[in-house]
């Protein structure tokens, strides 16, 4: 019997997630060796395995120039920020609180939809954005628990990567998967390149092996989320699939790091999963 469309959507959906989890475990292991430099682009380089493939595979055979060259640019940018700044996160940050400061990004984008895309807020859900900002303050403590750099590169992460979602809203339907894919790989390579030499160390075949582990499952946890999007009848019903990567990253962080999250990280956590969540219903109801 053939699964639903829907079905098939929350299942890649589900599966897209376990890739970014257990990506993120990868790099939080190999961080106790490496710099973020050296993680970001020996695991772009790998990328670049699984996305030609993906190249080939695909029928559309118009090239990989964008169509919309500033905007891509500025996309490339700040998904070079997000990536760089959630790794460094991640290699000192337990995996839990890196993730409940990362689930911000969609009140973030729902903010950033006002001035930059022309879209209407109403009080509900402004009011959501404001609940969920709160829910951060519970995680972090300031005042109580010494900030680190990790986490102002977490918050980091989340508003570069909110920023980017909201230019994918405008180009996304217009610009081929690959072509998306590809320029920030690129870019990651030139960029990390560059800084290679003054950061190196060398690496065992272990260690090179999961950094291509790294880069087969960024390219495809990202196929998995297209194909749920593609398939869901509704975009509503797959983001809040990302709030399971909680559960992993508990998981993950007991398992292999000896991490339990604090009784104040999970209330926070819960306040902005159940901002976002709201924020989530809101759009699909007025939709």
């Amino acid at each position: 019997m053939l699964l639903s469309r829907s079905t098939r959507a929350y299942g890649f959906a589900l599966l897209s997630f376990v890739f970014f989890s257990t990506h993120d475990a990868i790099i939080k292991a190999l961080g106790e060796g490496f710099s973020v430099v050296q993680i970001v682009f020996f695991g772009s380089l790998f990328s670049l395995i699984p996305l030609s493939l993906v190249a080939r595979l695909d029928k559309d055979k118009s090239g990989f120039m964008p169509r919309h060259p500033w905007l891509m640019g500025m996309r490339t940018l700040l998904v070079l920020v997000s990536l760089t700044s959630a790794f460094y996160a991640f290699t000192v940050l337990p995996l839990s609180e890196v993730y409940a400061l990362l689930f911000i990004t969609p009140l973030l984008i729902t903010a950033w939809s006002v001035p930059l895309l022309g879209e209407h807020v109403g009080l509900p859900r402004w009011a959501a954005v404001v609940v969920g900002l709160a829910g951060v303050l519970v995680v972090l403590r300031p005042g109580i628990v010494a900030l680190e750099l990790g986490h102002f590169a977490a918050l980091t992460s989340a508003l570069a990567a909110s920023l980017a979602m909201v230019i994918m809203r405008k180009i996304g339907n217009q610009e081929r998967s690959v072509v998306l894919m590809l320029f920030p790989a690129l870019a990651a390579i030139v960029v990390m390149g560059a800084m290679l030499p003054s950061v190196f160390v060398p690496m065992s075949i272990g260690q090179v092996g999961a950094l291509g582990v790294v880069g087969v499952l960024f390219i495809g946890a990202q196929l998995c989320v297209i194909a749920a999007y593609r398939l869901a009848p509704s975009v509503a019903l797959i983001a809040p699939m990302q709030y399971t990567q909680i559960l992993w990253a508990t998981l993950y962080g007991a398992l292999f790091f000896d991490e339990f999250p604090d009784i104040w990280v999970a209330v926070g956590a819960a306040i902005i999963i159940g901002s976002g969540l709201f924020v989530v219903w809101r759009e699909a109801r007025a939709k």
